[in-house]
């Protein structure tokens, strides 16, 4: 663009940011002894360096010990922190980007199972569902301690060499204080609005009379909790109004909504399948009326509506966190005319969800989020040119191809479908999975551009591949459902892909069991619930769909709960036997004798994939490694060198599902440290 308003520069107080895009504050859960070493330093340079104008660093970061990390957070309570922050700040002000940190205590959002094993704290009684903690009401001498901990920390930070500091308020502390379903007190800090936000105050200004006037010092808190008998708007407008007419804080962040459950968290950050971008518009409604610096982030996961946002006044700086997970360079592709280059965020939430089961972030689609020192994002070019068949275009295929066409190498790709894809293209025939397309076309449109060729409609053989005299074989034929797990009946069933493919029409009344606790599962039970009939999920494990995780949860239970169906956890499926025009299923337990009968039209079984792989041991004979793999080589990023064939004609290697049924993360990611060195 002639003239890009995400490129204009801002001036927030004394400080000029190179431009309007920014990392919001997060926690990627990449501390080690809740300190900001490498990995953590990393990862923020890597985005600085792409051209981030500011990178919020350490979402949550706690002031006091009383805060214990519940996802691995970084300790500020603790003086060690000073020289990583320190290392880190420098690092990226060396890239010209600002850096700044949040700053909490979680309240009631911990465990007092972690840490010290202290009791947690809140301004009442109420236990938060999302960490089941029941709190100690909070006493004035807490108070007191934690105010000083909050300015000690803002300190810490200020002698680091920070631009500023962010402090949290939504499910945290501070607006434990603020909210009337959590705050109890009888005190000065309880009852009217202006007694709620005193301890707000209260830290404030010991924060300013501990950093200074000059120091930045903004505030994140949600304008409207959504909550019945919670924050309202017009609270919001309210507290809003307060906070800029204090002079204490010199810029908002704005959310819209509560993180007390999963589900609410999700409403908040939304996830795919859900609206983008939902509550930009209450963020510029915010900013219209008090004038005052408005930070936002909320599922804004293109340039295209960021570019809005500026454009059209309703933020000063807009957050692209989940974005920047999957393509921290999307600032410099701007800057270089490659936008149509950017490697979208397709909303699965894989970063996010992992750290809130007690994860680090790591991308669905980018391998190298989280890994910047093993693995760089950038491809280098390879010493010689070979010539590199793949078979199969799924997600591993495609990943593998890209990496080799950028290491320089000739590629050939074979697929038996007409279109690539693999399991994701089924992932996406249910609607509200359709973004997760991003990562083949991205790659397809990546391999295109540097010449790979591709065979479709293509079923490779082992002669068709010894055709092309290869250099190097991979093999990533994926995997197919395998539902024989019955002791009888395993021809009257049909599988969970069935159903999503449409090679088996849904059932009126259908049991799904579900042994694999993915998302398949789920999606042939929305595809049942769609078609007007009822589902019975059973599985043998203790909660529903374990591998699909908190956030991403969320919409498949919203469709399911509005539909005709049962949950049935810590059972498992025997056996299935026809009876007249119905089947009946026998259930039984890993926890003892006891077993059940259900009689329905359809039994789905959802139990993986095991491994098409065919291919892959005819070809073993003719490679060099017999299909080998140095491990140690592999995770230290070296070559792999392993070869005792001496009548071998090329390196052979499979990777994603046709090794073992993984997910979407583990098949890219086995594609690109294998290939990166070949």
């Amino acid at each position: 663009m002639p003239h890009d308003p995400l490129l204009e520069p801002y001036r927030l107080k004394h400080l000029t940011l190179r431009n309007r895009l920014m990392i919001t504050s997060h926690e990627p859960a990449y501390a080690e002894d809740g300190m900001p070493k490498e990995r953590y330093r990393a990862y923020h340079a890597e985005r600085a360096r792409a051209g981030i104008a500011l990178t919020m660093t350490a979402g949550s970061a706690a002031v006091s010990r009383d805060s214990p990390p519940a996802f691995n957070n970084i300790l500020a309570w603790k003086d060690e922190v000073v020289g990583w922050m320190r290392a880190l700040a420098d690092e990226c002000h060396g890239h010209g980007a600002a850096v700044m940190i949040q700053l909490t205590h979680l309240g009631r959002r911990t465990r007092w199972d972690r840490g010290d094993w202290l009791p947690v704290v809140s301004a009442g009684h109420a236990r938060e569902p999302a960490h089941r903690a029941f709190p100690k009401v909070v006493e004035d001498w807490d108070i007191a301690r934690i105010v000083a901990d909050y300015a000690d920390a803002a300190e810490r930070m200020r002698d680091a060499g920070l631009d500023g500091i962010e402090i949290e308020s939504y499910g945290h502390f501070m607006d434990q204080f603020w909210s009337p379903l959590t705050n109890d007190l009888q005190t000065e800090y309880g009852g009217s609005l202006e007694n709620r936000m005193r301890f707000t105050f209260d830290v404030l200004r010991a924060i300013r009379e501990r950093v200074g006037p000059d120091f930045i010092v903004g505030i994140r808190y949600s304008g409207d909790e959504v909550l019945a008998g919670g924050l309202t708007a017009e609270d919001g407008a309210e507290i809003t109004r307060r906070l800029k007419a204090s002079g204490l804080v010199d810029f908002f962040n704005l959310i819209r909504g509560h993180i007390t459950t999963d589900a609410g968290l999700t409403d908040v950050i939304p996830v795919q399948g859900m609206r983008s971008a939902p509550h930009l518009d209450f963020a510029g409604e915010v900013r219209a009326a008090t004038g005052f610096p408005t930070f936002h982030a909320a599922k804004i996961q293109d340039v295209a509506t960021a570019r809005h946002a500026i454009a059209t006044g309703k933020l000063d700086m807009v957050g692209m966190t989940r974005a920047h997970i999957a393509d921290p360079h999307i600032v410099a592709k701007i800057l270089r005319g490659e936008e149509d280059r950017i490697r979208p965020c397709v909303g699965a939430n894989y970063c996010l969800d992992r750290i809130y089961q007690g994860g680090a972030a790591l991308c669905l689609h980018n391998p190298s989020t989280g890994r910047e020192l093993e693995q760089p994002h950038e491809i280098a070019p390879a010493a010689q040119a070979r010539r590199v068949v793949i078979v199969g275009a799924g997600p591993a295929g495609l990943e593998a191809a890209r990496v080799a066409a950028a290491r320089g190498h000739e590629v050939i790709v074979f697929e038996a479908a007409n279109e690539p894809g693999g399991q994701v293209r089924l992932t996406a025939r249910t609607p509200r999975r359709q973004e997760v397309m991003g990562i083949v076309r991205w790659r397809m449109e990546e391999c295109e551009r540097m010449g790979v060729t591709f065979r479709f409609n293509s079923l490779a053989d082992a002669e068709a591949v010894h055709a092309e005299a290869p250099d190097i074989v991979i093999v990533a034929t994926g995997g197919l459902p395998h539902t024989e797990v019955l002791e009888e009946g395993d021809d009257l069933v049909v599988s969970a892909w069935d159903i999503l493919s449409g090679d088996a029409v849904p059932g009126e009344n259908v049991l799904l069991y579900d042994d694999a606790g993915d998302y398949a599962a789920l999606q042939a039970a929305e595809r049942i619930i769609a078609a007007g009939g009822r589902v019975e999920i059973v599985t043998r494990d203790r909660t529903l769909s374990p591998e699909v995780m908190a956030m991403s949860l969320t919409p498949a239970m919203r469709m399911l709960q509005a539909g005709d169906v049962t949950f049935t956890p810590t059972w498992r499926l025997d056996a299935v036997r026809r009876e007249g025009n119905a089947l009946t299923a026998r259930l039984g337990s890993d926890y003892g004798a006891a077993t059940r009968e259900r009689r329905v039209d359809q039994v789905v079984v959802n139990h993986g994939t095991r491994p098409l792989d065919d291919v892959y041991f005819d070809l073993r004979p003719g490679s060099v490694n017999l299909g080998a793999v140095d491990y140690e080589a592999l995770v230290a990023g070296a070559p792999q060198t392993l070869g005792t064939n001496e009548a071998g004609r090329y390196r052979l290697y499979r990777i994603g599902d046709a090794v073992a049924a993984r997910n979407t993360h583990a098949a890219i990611y086995d594609a690109l440290r294998i290939v990166r060195t070949l």
